[in-house]
């Protein structure tokens, strides 16, 4: 079977990592096809929001298959690293929402994995650790760069130092998560979520996700530059003529992403 199954639901393109015997670590296999999946969705003006989840198991991801990466570095192939900085690099900068759906144990390029998507739903038994330090590897796909951005300093230390997990009900107080709910409604409450942003204008939800991407590298004033260059180009579209005359009219947009 396959590694990552893909489905279309609705509106959503759900992308999930099927290796539940090895808690869903993630193969060379699994990224490339991660890759390409996330540009075909991207490309589908169907889909307006994407879901990456996991088959249920006690993990939703145990990051990188060791065994598959020694076995790489043996024959002296650095082909698995980039790929998986590659797949990664597609989940965070597709222009469309990626919510990631957390049933489990989540560490290492898995919680790497996760940092890539734009929000985090996650099941009251999900636990969140980088375990790097644990096997003496280095992260490389965000867990020393990118995990202090996203929780306080002294939290992703704590984190990256001591290898050890923390459940969902704490990393929401971070503010890593941004929904904790019971493990039967995980899946539910991520389409329910899904169809809601579905409703809104992709034009504008892609808009936003580039500007706030961009000013995580950007000071205040240039950050607001940005943003106001944007509304203006924004000003020309059909999907704002069409949300103030639905505002004028007291009726329900219909959003073209235009």
């Amino acid at each position: 079977m396959s590694e990552l199954l893909i489905e279309k639901r609705g509106s959503t393109g759900w992308l999930t990592l099927n290796r539940p015997k090895a808690y869903n670590a993630l193969t060379h296999e699994m990224l490339d096809a991660l890759e390409i999946a996330i540009a075909d969705f991207e490309q589908d003006d169907n889909i307006r929001v994407i879901v990456i989840a996991a088959i249920e198991s006690p993990g939703f991801c145990a990051g990188l298959d060791l065994k598959q990466v020694l076995k790489k570095a043996e024959q002296g192939k650095n082909d698995f690293l980039m790929q998986c900085r590659i797949s990664f690099a597609a989940v965070r900068n597709c222009s469309k929402p990626v919510i990631a759906a957390i049933n489990g144990m989540t560490l290492a390029g898995g919680l790497e994995l996760s940092m890539c998507c734009d929000l985090i739903i996650a099941s009251n038994q999900a636990t969140f650790g980088d375990s790097h330090s644990n096997f003496g590897v280095f992260p490389g796909g965000g867990g020393a760069s990118i995990l202090p951005k996203l929780v306080p300093f002294n939290v992703a230390k704590y984190l990256l130092f001591t290898g050890k997990s923390l459940p969902a009900i704490e990393m929401k107080q971070y503010g890593f998560v941004n929904e904790v709910v019971a493990p039967e409604q995980l899946h539910i409450r991520v389409q329910e979520l899904c169809d809601e942003l579905a409703e809104k204008s992709p034009l504008v939800l892609r808009r936003m996700k580039k500007i706030a991407n961009q000013s995580q590298d950007q000071s205040c004033q240039s950050a607001l530059d940005s943003e106001l260059l944007e509304l203006r180009e924004h000003f020309l579209s059909a999907d704002i003529q069409e949300g103030l005359a639905a505002f004028s009219e007291k009726r329900k947009p219909i959003f073209t992403g235009k």
